[in-house]
């Protein structure tokens, strides 16, 4: 079944196309034959699976969504171990250009990009040649010992997803921080991005695994921390950076906790608890992403009832 518009043979006008079952496929909308406005699809089971907006034929924005209704952008540092022609990684030069200044120095911003077809997923890879382009993704190999610039490194990746997020005009429902690299972004978004119009509803959702590292980070990552909108203050549980107090840092500024790993460190795991914030235990590979997903939505369903 269709319902469609026709001028002189040429498409014209709103088109829709249904499933078998009578549920839509497809809305378009065209001017003359040319794709101009909004183009969405949807899967079987009626959620969204694609939104893009053309004018003129010319494609402005396009938004993937998986099965579940969800659009997701997943940033991850570029390691030098990544293989970029294999996973077709490119620059996306008008998101990269931007210099972060970190103690004093400039380091340029670059942002790749790929895509998980199967997954419907973009996946942006924050990179910089002064901090990602080494083989070894958190030790030197040569000597097993951590770099001495992690501190220095997970500064760049959190404030450069931030910079990314707001070229892209994005604003994210929930931002998911994965592990100890992401544990500065909760306090960024809560205390110096809390105004931005792109930040202002969002929920951080951080997620904790088994990967202590045993030595403190540098002990000048306050300093390199510091932004606009960020005080000393504000850092005070990394004025000794060692794994815990990195992590008692992200739960302070987290909206929900997840444990990653099935054993988790007992005083990190007792001060999640005790912070008396949605927690989400352990999950296994069988049932992770539902239990995850109906986690998403307890999240925002919170925020939606304080609102009102």
């Amino acid at each position: 079944m269709k319902t469609e518009y026709w001028l002189n043979d040429i498409k014209n006008g709103p088109f829709t196309s249904y499933y078998y079952q009578g549920f839509v496929q497809t809305l378009e909308n065209y001017k003359k034959g040319i794709k101009d406005g909004w183009f969405e699809a949807y899967f079987p089971n009626r959620k969204l699976r694609i939104r893009s907006l053309y004018k003129k034929g010319t494609l402005l924005e396009e938004h993937e969504f998986n099965e579940k209704g969800k659009e997701i952008r997943t940033f991850m540092p570029k390691y030098g171990n990544i293989n970029e022609r294999r996973h077709q990684l490119h620059e996306v030069i008008r998101l990269s250009g931007m210099n972060i200044v970190i103690n004093n120095a400039d380091h340029p911003l670059i942002i790749k990009v790929a895509s998980i077809p199967t997954a419907r997923m973009q996946v942006y890879f924050i990179d910089n040649d002064d901090y990602f382009n080494r083989k070894s993704v958190l030790k030197d190999k040569a000597t097993n010992k951590y770099f001495e610039d992690n501190d220095e490194r997970t500064v760049f990746f959190n404030r450069g997803v931030i910079e990314t997020i707001k070229k892209l005009g994005w604003a994210p429902d929930i931002i998911h921080c994965h592990g100890w690299f992401t544990g500065l972004l909760p306090l960024y978004v809560k205390k110096a991005f809390i105004e931005d119009p792109l930040f202002a509803e969002s929920k951080i959702i951080y997620t904790i695994y088994d990967e202590e590292y045993t030595k403190s980070l540098n002990k000048k990552i306050i300093d390199k921390a510091i932004i606009d909108g960020i005080s000393k203050k504000d850092l005070k549980h990394i004025e000794d950076a060692s794994y815990i107090n990195l992590m008692k840092l992200a739960i302070d500024y987290a909206d929900g906790i997840a444990f990653g790993s099935e054993i988790i460190n007992p005083e990190i795991e007792k001060y999640a608890k005790k912070a008396g914030k949605p927690i989400l235990d352990f999950k296994g590979e069988a049932e992770y992403a539902d239990a995850y997903n109906e986690f998403y939505d307890l999240i925002l369903e919170e925020s939606t009832v304080l609102t009102d």
